[in-house]
Parts: C-alpha cells; sequence; structure tokens
C-alpha cells in the first residue's frame, strides 16, 4: 500500500511538472526551461544528498555519467519541446512508449533475451504509436515525431542507469547527472537566454521541484513494490494531464490519441507484467539450486 501510495504521488508530480512545462514554454524558450529544471532540481536535491552524516557520493564513472547526461539531455529537450508545441494528451502519450524502445534496447545492448510474447507485446504497442502519430494521412505533424524521439532517447538512458547502478547506489546516479546536467543544458540556454520575470519564476521553479519530487517518489515506490503492480498507477498520469489541458487550454481530446494510447498502456502492462514474473522465477530457481546439497 505505502509503494501504491509514493507512486501516485510520483505520478501527480510529473503530472504539475508537465502542467509547469507547458506554462513556462510561453515565456523562455525550451532550452532555458531544461536548464532551470536541472538547476532548480539541483537545488532541492543537495539538502538531501549532502546531508550531515551522510556517506559520500563517490564514482569511478564520471565519463559514463557525462555521457548518461548528454544523451538524458538531448531526450529532455525532445519532450520539453513536445510538452510545450504538442497537444499534451499526445505529448505525454508517446512518452510511454520509452518501454518498448528499452525492450529492443535491451537485446541489443546488454544482450537480454526477449521471447515471442513480449515481442508481441512491442509490436502492439508500436501500432499504438501508429495510431496516434498517423503517418501519411493529413492529421500527421512532424512534431509528433520530436515526442517519439524523447522516448527512443530515453529508452537509452534507461539502460545506461541501469549500468550505472550495478555499481553505484541510486542516489549517485541521481546526484552526478544533476551535476553534469546543470552545465549541459546551460550551453544550449546561453544561446537563446532570456531572462525570466514574474510569474515565469514560479513555473520554471516548479518544473525543477516537481520534477525532482517525481524521481524520489518513483526510485522508493520502485524499492517497495513490483513493477507490474505500479506501472497502472503511473498510467494515471495520462488522463491527469489530459484533464489539465482541458480545462487550462481548452485541448480536446482526440479520438485517436485515446485508442493509441490504450493500446501503448496495454502493452506496457504487459511487458511490465512478464518482467516481474521472470524475475521472479529466476530468484525461486536460484533459490532451489542453493538448497540442493552438495551444490
Amino acid at each position: 500500500m505505502r509503494a501504491a501510495w509514493l507512486m501516485l504521488g510520483s505520478t501527480l508530480s510529473f503530472g504539475f511538472m508537465a502542467l509547469a512545462i507547458r506554462y513556462a514554454t510561453a515565456y523562455v524558450p525550451t532550452q532555458e526551461v531544461a536548464f532551470f529544471r536541472n538547476a532548480f532540481g539541483l537545488v532541492a536535491l543537495l539538502p538531501m544528498l549532502l546531508r550531515p552524516g551522510r556517506a559520500p557520493l563517490k564514482t569511478q564513472q564520471l565519463p559514463r555519467y557525462f555521457l548518461r547526461s548528454a544523451i538524458g539531455l538531448a531526450s529532455m529537450l525532445c519532450a520539453f519541446w513536445a510538452l510545450g508545441h504538442l497537444p499534451m494528451a499526445q505529448a505525454v502519450s508517446l512518452s510511454y512508449s520509452t518501454p518498448l524502445f528499452v525492450t529492443i534496447a535491451a537485446v541489443l545492448w546488454l544482450g537480454e533475451t526477449v521471447r515471442v510474447r513480449r515481442w508481441a507485446a512491442v509490436i502492439i504497442g508500436f501500432i499504438g504509436v501508429l495510431v496516434i502519430v498517423r503517418p501519411g494521412t493529413g492529421s500527421f505533424s512532424a512534431g509528433s515525431l520530436v515526442a517519439v524521439a524523447a522516448a527512443v532517447l530515453s529508452s537509452v538512458v534507461a539502460i545506461q542507469i541501469k549500468q550505472l547502478t550495478r555499481v553505484d547506489s541510486a542516489d549517485t546516479v541521481v546526484f552526478y547527472t544533476y551535476v553534469f546536467w546543470v552545465p549541459l543544458s546551460l550551453i544550449p540556454a546561453l544561446f537563446v537566454w532570456q531572462w525570466p520575470t514574474g510569474i515565469a519564476w514560479v513555473w520554471l521553479a516548479l518544473t525543477g521541484v516537481m520534477g525532482t519530487l517525481g524521481q524520489l517518489l518513483w526510485t522508493r515506490a520502485l524499492r517497495l513494490g513490483e513493477v507490474s503492480a505500479l506501472t497502472p498507477i503511473s498510467f494515471m498520469q495520462l488522463p491527469l494531464v489530459s484533464m489539465m489541458a482541458w480545462l487550462l487550454f481548452g485541448e480536446a481530446l482526440d479520438r485517436w490519441t485515446v485508442i493509441g494510447a490504450l493500446i501503448i498502456l496495454g502493452s506496457n502492462a504487459y511487458i511490465a507484467h512478464r518482467e516481474a514474473v521472470l524475475a521472479r522465477r529466476a530468484k525461486s530457481e536460484a533459490a532451489s539450486a542453493a538448497a540442493k546439497p552438495g551444490e
């Protein structure tokens, strides 16, 4: 139950971050929104990560953190642009295609074995992406490919995080990611810099605080509960964002976006379920092997 509440809190935080990004991009360019999201996010993290008595956050993987942060920044810029320029429901729906690309990346990069049922779920998920994007029709927007690019890059980051956490703690990964993100995101922001004024500062601060809070709650939820049980809760972000977009921006919910989103979310739920089943089976087999006498 605690894990479920943490995941719900994470989902609400990411939903409000998306809303803050939408408002912030009305005042400053996307590159600048990304910089302030990282800067305020690092400020929000420091009291927790650097509190007295905590073990030093050391690492021997700085070059890998630089690469992870650079790819993550590219994904962030694409995602923020999509939230600022596409219908919010469409942008969020396409962001849920990340697990589909993660499955492919895990096979190509980590050599993981993916069997027929999960491949079928991935293919069905990509059908959902095509339903939303609708290439070759009059409703097709090249901007939707930016949201897909964000999902592709995010899948690469997910694999990198998986590799980094084999050596470093989760808090170390988060800390060094932000340490690189802040200066890296400042570089493109300087080329389009506009000093924020008035209410813009509020939205920019909220992008950092809500994003960081969402990440912290998300990691703690996954530490306590199973992915297959918690993933459906994270899907609540889509109706939340869609309702806010309708109330605040008058964005009507397109039926093709709804259909495509349901296909993608169903595919994700099945992939998460299969991964949890396989993980439990592997643990059970390992325990059985350890219990055999003479082995």
